[in-house]
């Protein structure tokens, strides 16, 4: 054996300290991976599921509870907990490190909370200052559980949930119930997201200008172009038919009365979105995603015109 050569088991035995540049690039890029993946999800589901807060606190006449410092703290890291959960199980991450990344989101802010409370900071320093804390206290989460971190996960999708299974063994109940809910979430994730995003439209309906309708037969040529899915004559000629078409309603509802223009608006919305079923069964043009997602968004906003505008 040649000198310079250490025995694998004597590589390990040495510690981090002495392992193969190599190795410590690639552990020090799934780190960096995890934490961008996790920063992504914490971001989305504060996005997303504000609005649902929203909703809630409307329903329940408390809409003004929202606008607390404190209770605003506490739903923001609410909501980025639950996105990041979600997504960190998804990666097969045990619940161990899922909680301990959870109360990273919720102890900066607990931190000053007392001090709010007691008056001795604003509204504007306890959350400017939770948020700073977040991130730092992600990193020394993800330092504390080193090896969980610095090593590569694999979805449930791309392994046939074997790790999933892995990582959910032991939990029961309450690990079956989660597989179940992430697996309901991935499957329909377009409709989900589409929800979300037009939640507004059913707390607030509004009717939209006739020529946005324009943006959607635009989008799927547009979409279509980039794609390369337009160099079927006959697909190009329907594509471009969608777009004279709804050219004609929107000249037809910019000249009609308010009543009439509401109904050419949100029909022309409504039918759109079967538009888009027909694209989604044929997987034509535009990625499946996108056609679900736009199916529910062009339905919702159709309906909300109306109905309740």
């Amino acid at each position: 054996m040649n000198d310079t050569t250490l025995p694998t088991t004597a590589v390990q035995a040495a510690g981090p300290d002495h392992e193969p540049s190599g190795t410590r690039r690639r552990r020090l890029r799934h780190f960096l991976r995890h934490l961008a993946e996790m920063t992504v999800a914490m971001l989305l589901g504060m996005l997303l599921l504000g609005p649902v807060w929203e909703v809630i606190a409307t329903g329940l006449g408390r809409a003004d509870v929202l606008g607390r410092p404190d209770v605003d703290a506490l739903v923001m890291a609410t909501n980025m907990t639950l996105g990041m959960s979600i997504w960190m199980r998804h990666r097969g991450h045990r619940w161990g490190p899922v909680a301990q990344m959870g109360a990273a989101m919720y102890v900066p802010f607990l931190l000053f909370l007392p001090a709010y409370w007691l008056g001795a900071v604003s509204g504007e320093i306890l959350l400017m200052a939770g948020h700073l804390l977040m991130l730092p206290a992600m990193v020394l989460a993800m330092l504390l559980r080193r090896d969980e971190y610095t090593r590569h996960h694999t979805t449930a999708a791309a392994t046939g949930t074997s790790e999933w299974d892995a990582a959910s063994s032991g939990d029961g109940a309450v690990g079956r119930t989660a597989r179940r809910i992430v697996a309901i979430l991935k499957h329909r994730w377009p409709t989900w997201l589409a929800l979300v995003v037009t939640i507004d439209n059913w707390i607030d309906p509004f009717v939209l200008g006739p020529w946005v309708m324009l943006v959607l037969p635009i989008g799927y040529l547009l979409i279509g172009a980039v794609r390369r899915q337009l160099g079927n004559p006959w697909m190009l000629a329907l594509q471009l038919g969608g777009l004279v078409g709804y050219l004609g309603l929107a000249v037809a509802a910019a000249n009609a009365s308010d009543d009439l223009a509401r109904y050419l608006i949100g029909a022309g919305w409504l039918a759109h979105s079967f538009w888009d079923l027909a694209h989604h069964r044929a997987n034509r043009v535009v990625p499946r995603g996108f056609s679900e997602w736009c199916a529910v968004v062009d339905a919702v906003i159709g309906i909300s015109i109306i109905f309740l505008a």
